[in-house]
């Protein structure tokens, strides 16, 4: 180095130039603060009015901004430019010199793009390329304050600093790096507490009941990547036959990440699906993987598919066919492998038909469709369920005694015909221990849910449609019981009549039990406590 030279009048040591710029740009890994402090101490010698730090992505042939100082602050961003043909030619094949002179920033290939969005077209610049160990780290530049311009002696100080700015370029791309993995890994750990909360001590309760014809086409799915739909009523347990797909799966040790698509608002659906970069709206000070993305490697489960909006659904599609997303305010495609399992208690061919449900990402999903039956239809599982909940509750209000059913309680559950399905049952579990604490459990709601209200309504507990509104006049307890003779009047004449139309067939396509939407061994049991004959005895 030179000992001393004269600049704008100052006489400047060229070493102590060195050494205090070096302290400035390597001062702090938050690259925006050290990039400031230089730019104040470097133009009292050189008319610099700007300063950034850029870094080249060949793959994607993009020039990413990574910090941007003026003389009132520092900041840090990532603002992407893809560059034309002719600039990545220049940046990859026809670069020779490491230090050169832009005099109009708008004339320049590579630097013209990246200029226009600083606002900098008409200032000169002196570029360095950043080089350590052979391997092109990135871009410093120092844009000229567009009054005076850059001398040999300003680019020759400039060119003194290429290798501090290479290592604190270097230093700050791993500090971000660093932060960004730490967020992730918190991210991921948030998510999957929240998920290994919901699925704790969830199990598929009828395996080898009433769901064991599900539990077979599970089987038959798991070990694919098939999207596959689930289709029931609310409350069915959906997600728990989509947990289990997974865990069946060779995705089991990949993420199984829930997106209930009817409770994101519109507004938001995009930025949680699909992520959104850093700065892409007003809030976005850091960069956010979508769900779908949490999903890489695992399951995605949809739930509530039909809750999704117009525009939503064509996203989706892209998503399945595709294999690949676009964050909000991105300009790279991010490559997904992931397996969906979708879930909805609508009617989706209906949604068709009426225009609010797409047909083409219909059929995309419904490519193995599973039928979950409601819990009037697999009444065999109420007891196991019913055990399962009050171990399970029981845990979570920590009581040291688990209770149990009294036996008349048991048979007023399973005589319920369960609107709600296996969620409510799981309501009315966690409400009788609120309400009983010693060691039995009478379920008295449920009771009065059958009997007080037959003065009211009539309900067939057959298959939760039938259903006769009348008032009875029936005000005492003789009354009462008078109107729990007529409903048995009511059911028995009914399922005559439909065994009647059946030729006395009971399951079967053309069976009583399935004109009734009910299981057929409910109906049997309803018959033999209604003194109805079946089988061999209808016969004799």
């Amino acid at each position: 180095m030179k000992n001393n030279i004269i600049n704008r009048g100052i006489s400047l040591n060229e070493n102590d130039f060195f050494r205090e710029a070096t302290l400035k740009i390597c001062g702090s890994l938050e690259i925006e603060k050290a990039l400031h402090q230089c730019l104040l101490y470097i133009r009292q010698f050189i008319p610099a009015g700007q300063m950034g730090f850029h870094v080249y992505h060949r793959d994607a042939g993009v020039v990413e901004t990574v910090a941007y100082a003026t003389p009132d602050a520092g900041k840090i961003m990532s603002v992407k430019i893809r560059l034309g043909h002719k600039g990545r030619m220049q940046v990859e094949k026809q670069r020779s010199l490491r230090v050169r002179v832009i005099s109009k920033l708008a004339d320049d290939p590579v630097a013209a793009p990246v200029a226009e969005r600083l606002n900098a077209q008409e200032l000169s610049a002196v570029v360095l390329d950043l080089v350590l160990d052979r391997t092109m780290l990135g871009v410093f530049s120092v844009f000229n304050n567009g009054e005076e311009s850059f001398t040999d002696e300003h680019v020759h100080l400039l060119s003194l600093l290429s290798k501090p700015c290479a290592i604190a370029l270097t230093n700050s791309l791993r500090y971000r790096e660093l932060k960004e993995l730490k967020e992730l890994l918190a991210d991921d750990n948030r998510y999957l507490q929240e998920e290994l909360h919901k699925i704790s001590g969830e199990k598929v309760i009828g395996a080898r009941h009433g769901l064991q014809e599900v539990m077979k086409m599970v089987q038959q799915v798991s070990h694919l990547d098939s999207p596959v739909l689930l289709l029931g009523e609310t409350g069915t347990g959906k997600e728990v036959i989509a947990h289990a797909i997974h865990q069946l799966s060779g995705r089991k040790d990949g993420p199984f990440i829930r997106v209930n698509c009817g409770a994101i608002p519109a507004g938001l659906l995009d930025s949680e699906l699909f992520g959104y970069e850093k700065g892409a709206f007003t809030g976005a000070v850091s960069g956010k993987r979508g769900r779908i993305e949490r999903a890489q490697g695992g399951t995605l489960f949809l739930d509530e598919i039909g809750e999704l909006s117009p525009e939503a659904q064509v996203r989706l599609l892209r998503v399945i066919q595709e294999k690949e997303i676009d964050r909000v305010g991105g300009s790279e495609t991010v490559r997904i492998d992931i397996r969906i399992v979708a879930a909805t208690h609508r009617d989706l061919d209906k949604m068709m038909a009426m225009q609010q449900f797409r047909p083409d990402l219909f059929f995309r999903l419904r490519v193995f469709p599973i039928h979950l039956p409601p819990l009037r239809e697999r009444k065999e599982d109420i007891p196991d369920l019913v055990t399962h909940f009050i171990l399970k509750k029981s845990r979570e209000m920590k009581r040291f005694v688990t209770p149990s059913p009294s036996p008349e309680a048991m048979g007023r559950l399973i005589d319920y015909h369960w609107p709600g399905n296996i969620r409510e049952l799981e309501n009315a579990v966690e409400r009788a221990l609120i309400l009983d604490q010693g060691k039995y459990l009478f379920f008295k709601e449920i009771g009065k849910t059958e009997t007080e209200e037959h003065g009211k309504h009539i309900v067939s507990d057959l298959s939760g449609h039938f259903l006769m509104d009348g008032h009875t006049g029936f005000n005492d307890d003789e009354d009462t019981k008078k109107s729990g003779l007529f409903l048995d009047n009511v059911m028995k004449k009914h399922i005559i009549h439909v065994l009647q139309m059946c030729n006395g067939r009971v399951e079967g396509d053309k069976g009583a039990a399935k004109i009734m939407n009910i299981n057929p061994s409910t109906l049997r049991k309803r018959m033999k406590k209604l003194g109805i004959p079946f089988g061999r005895a209808r016969s004799s």
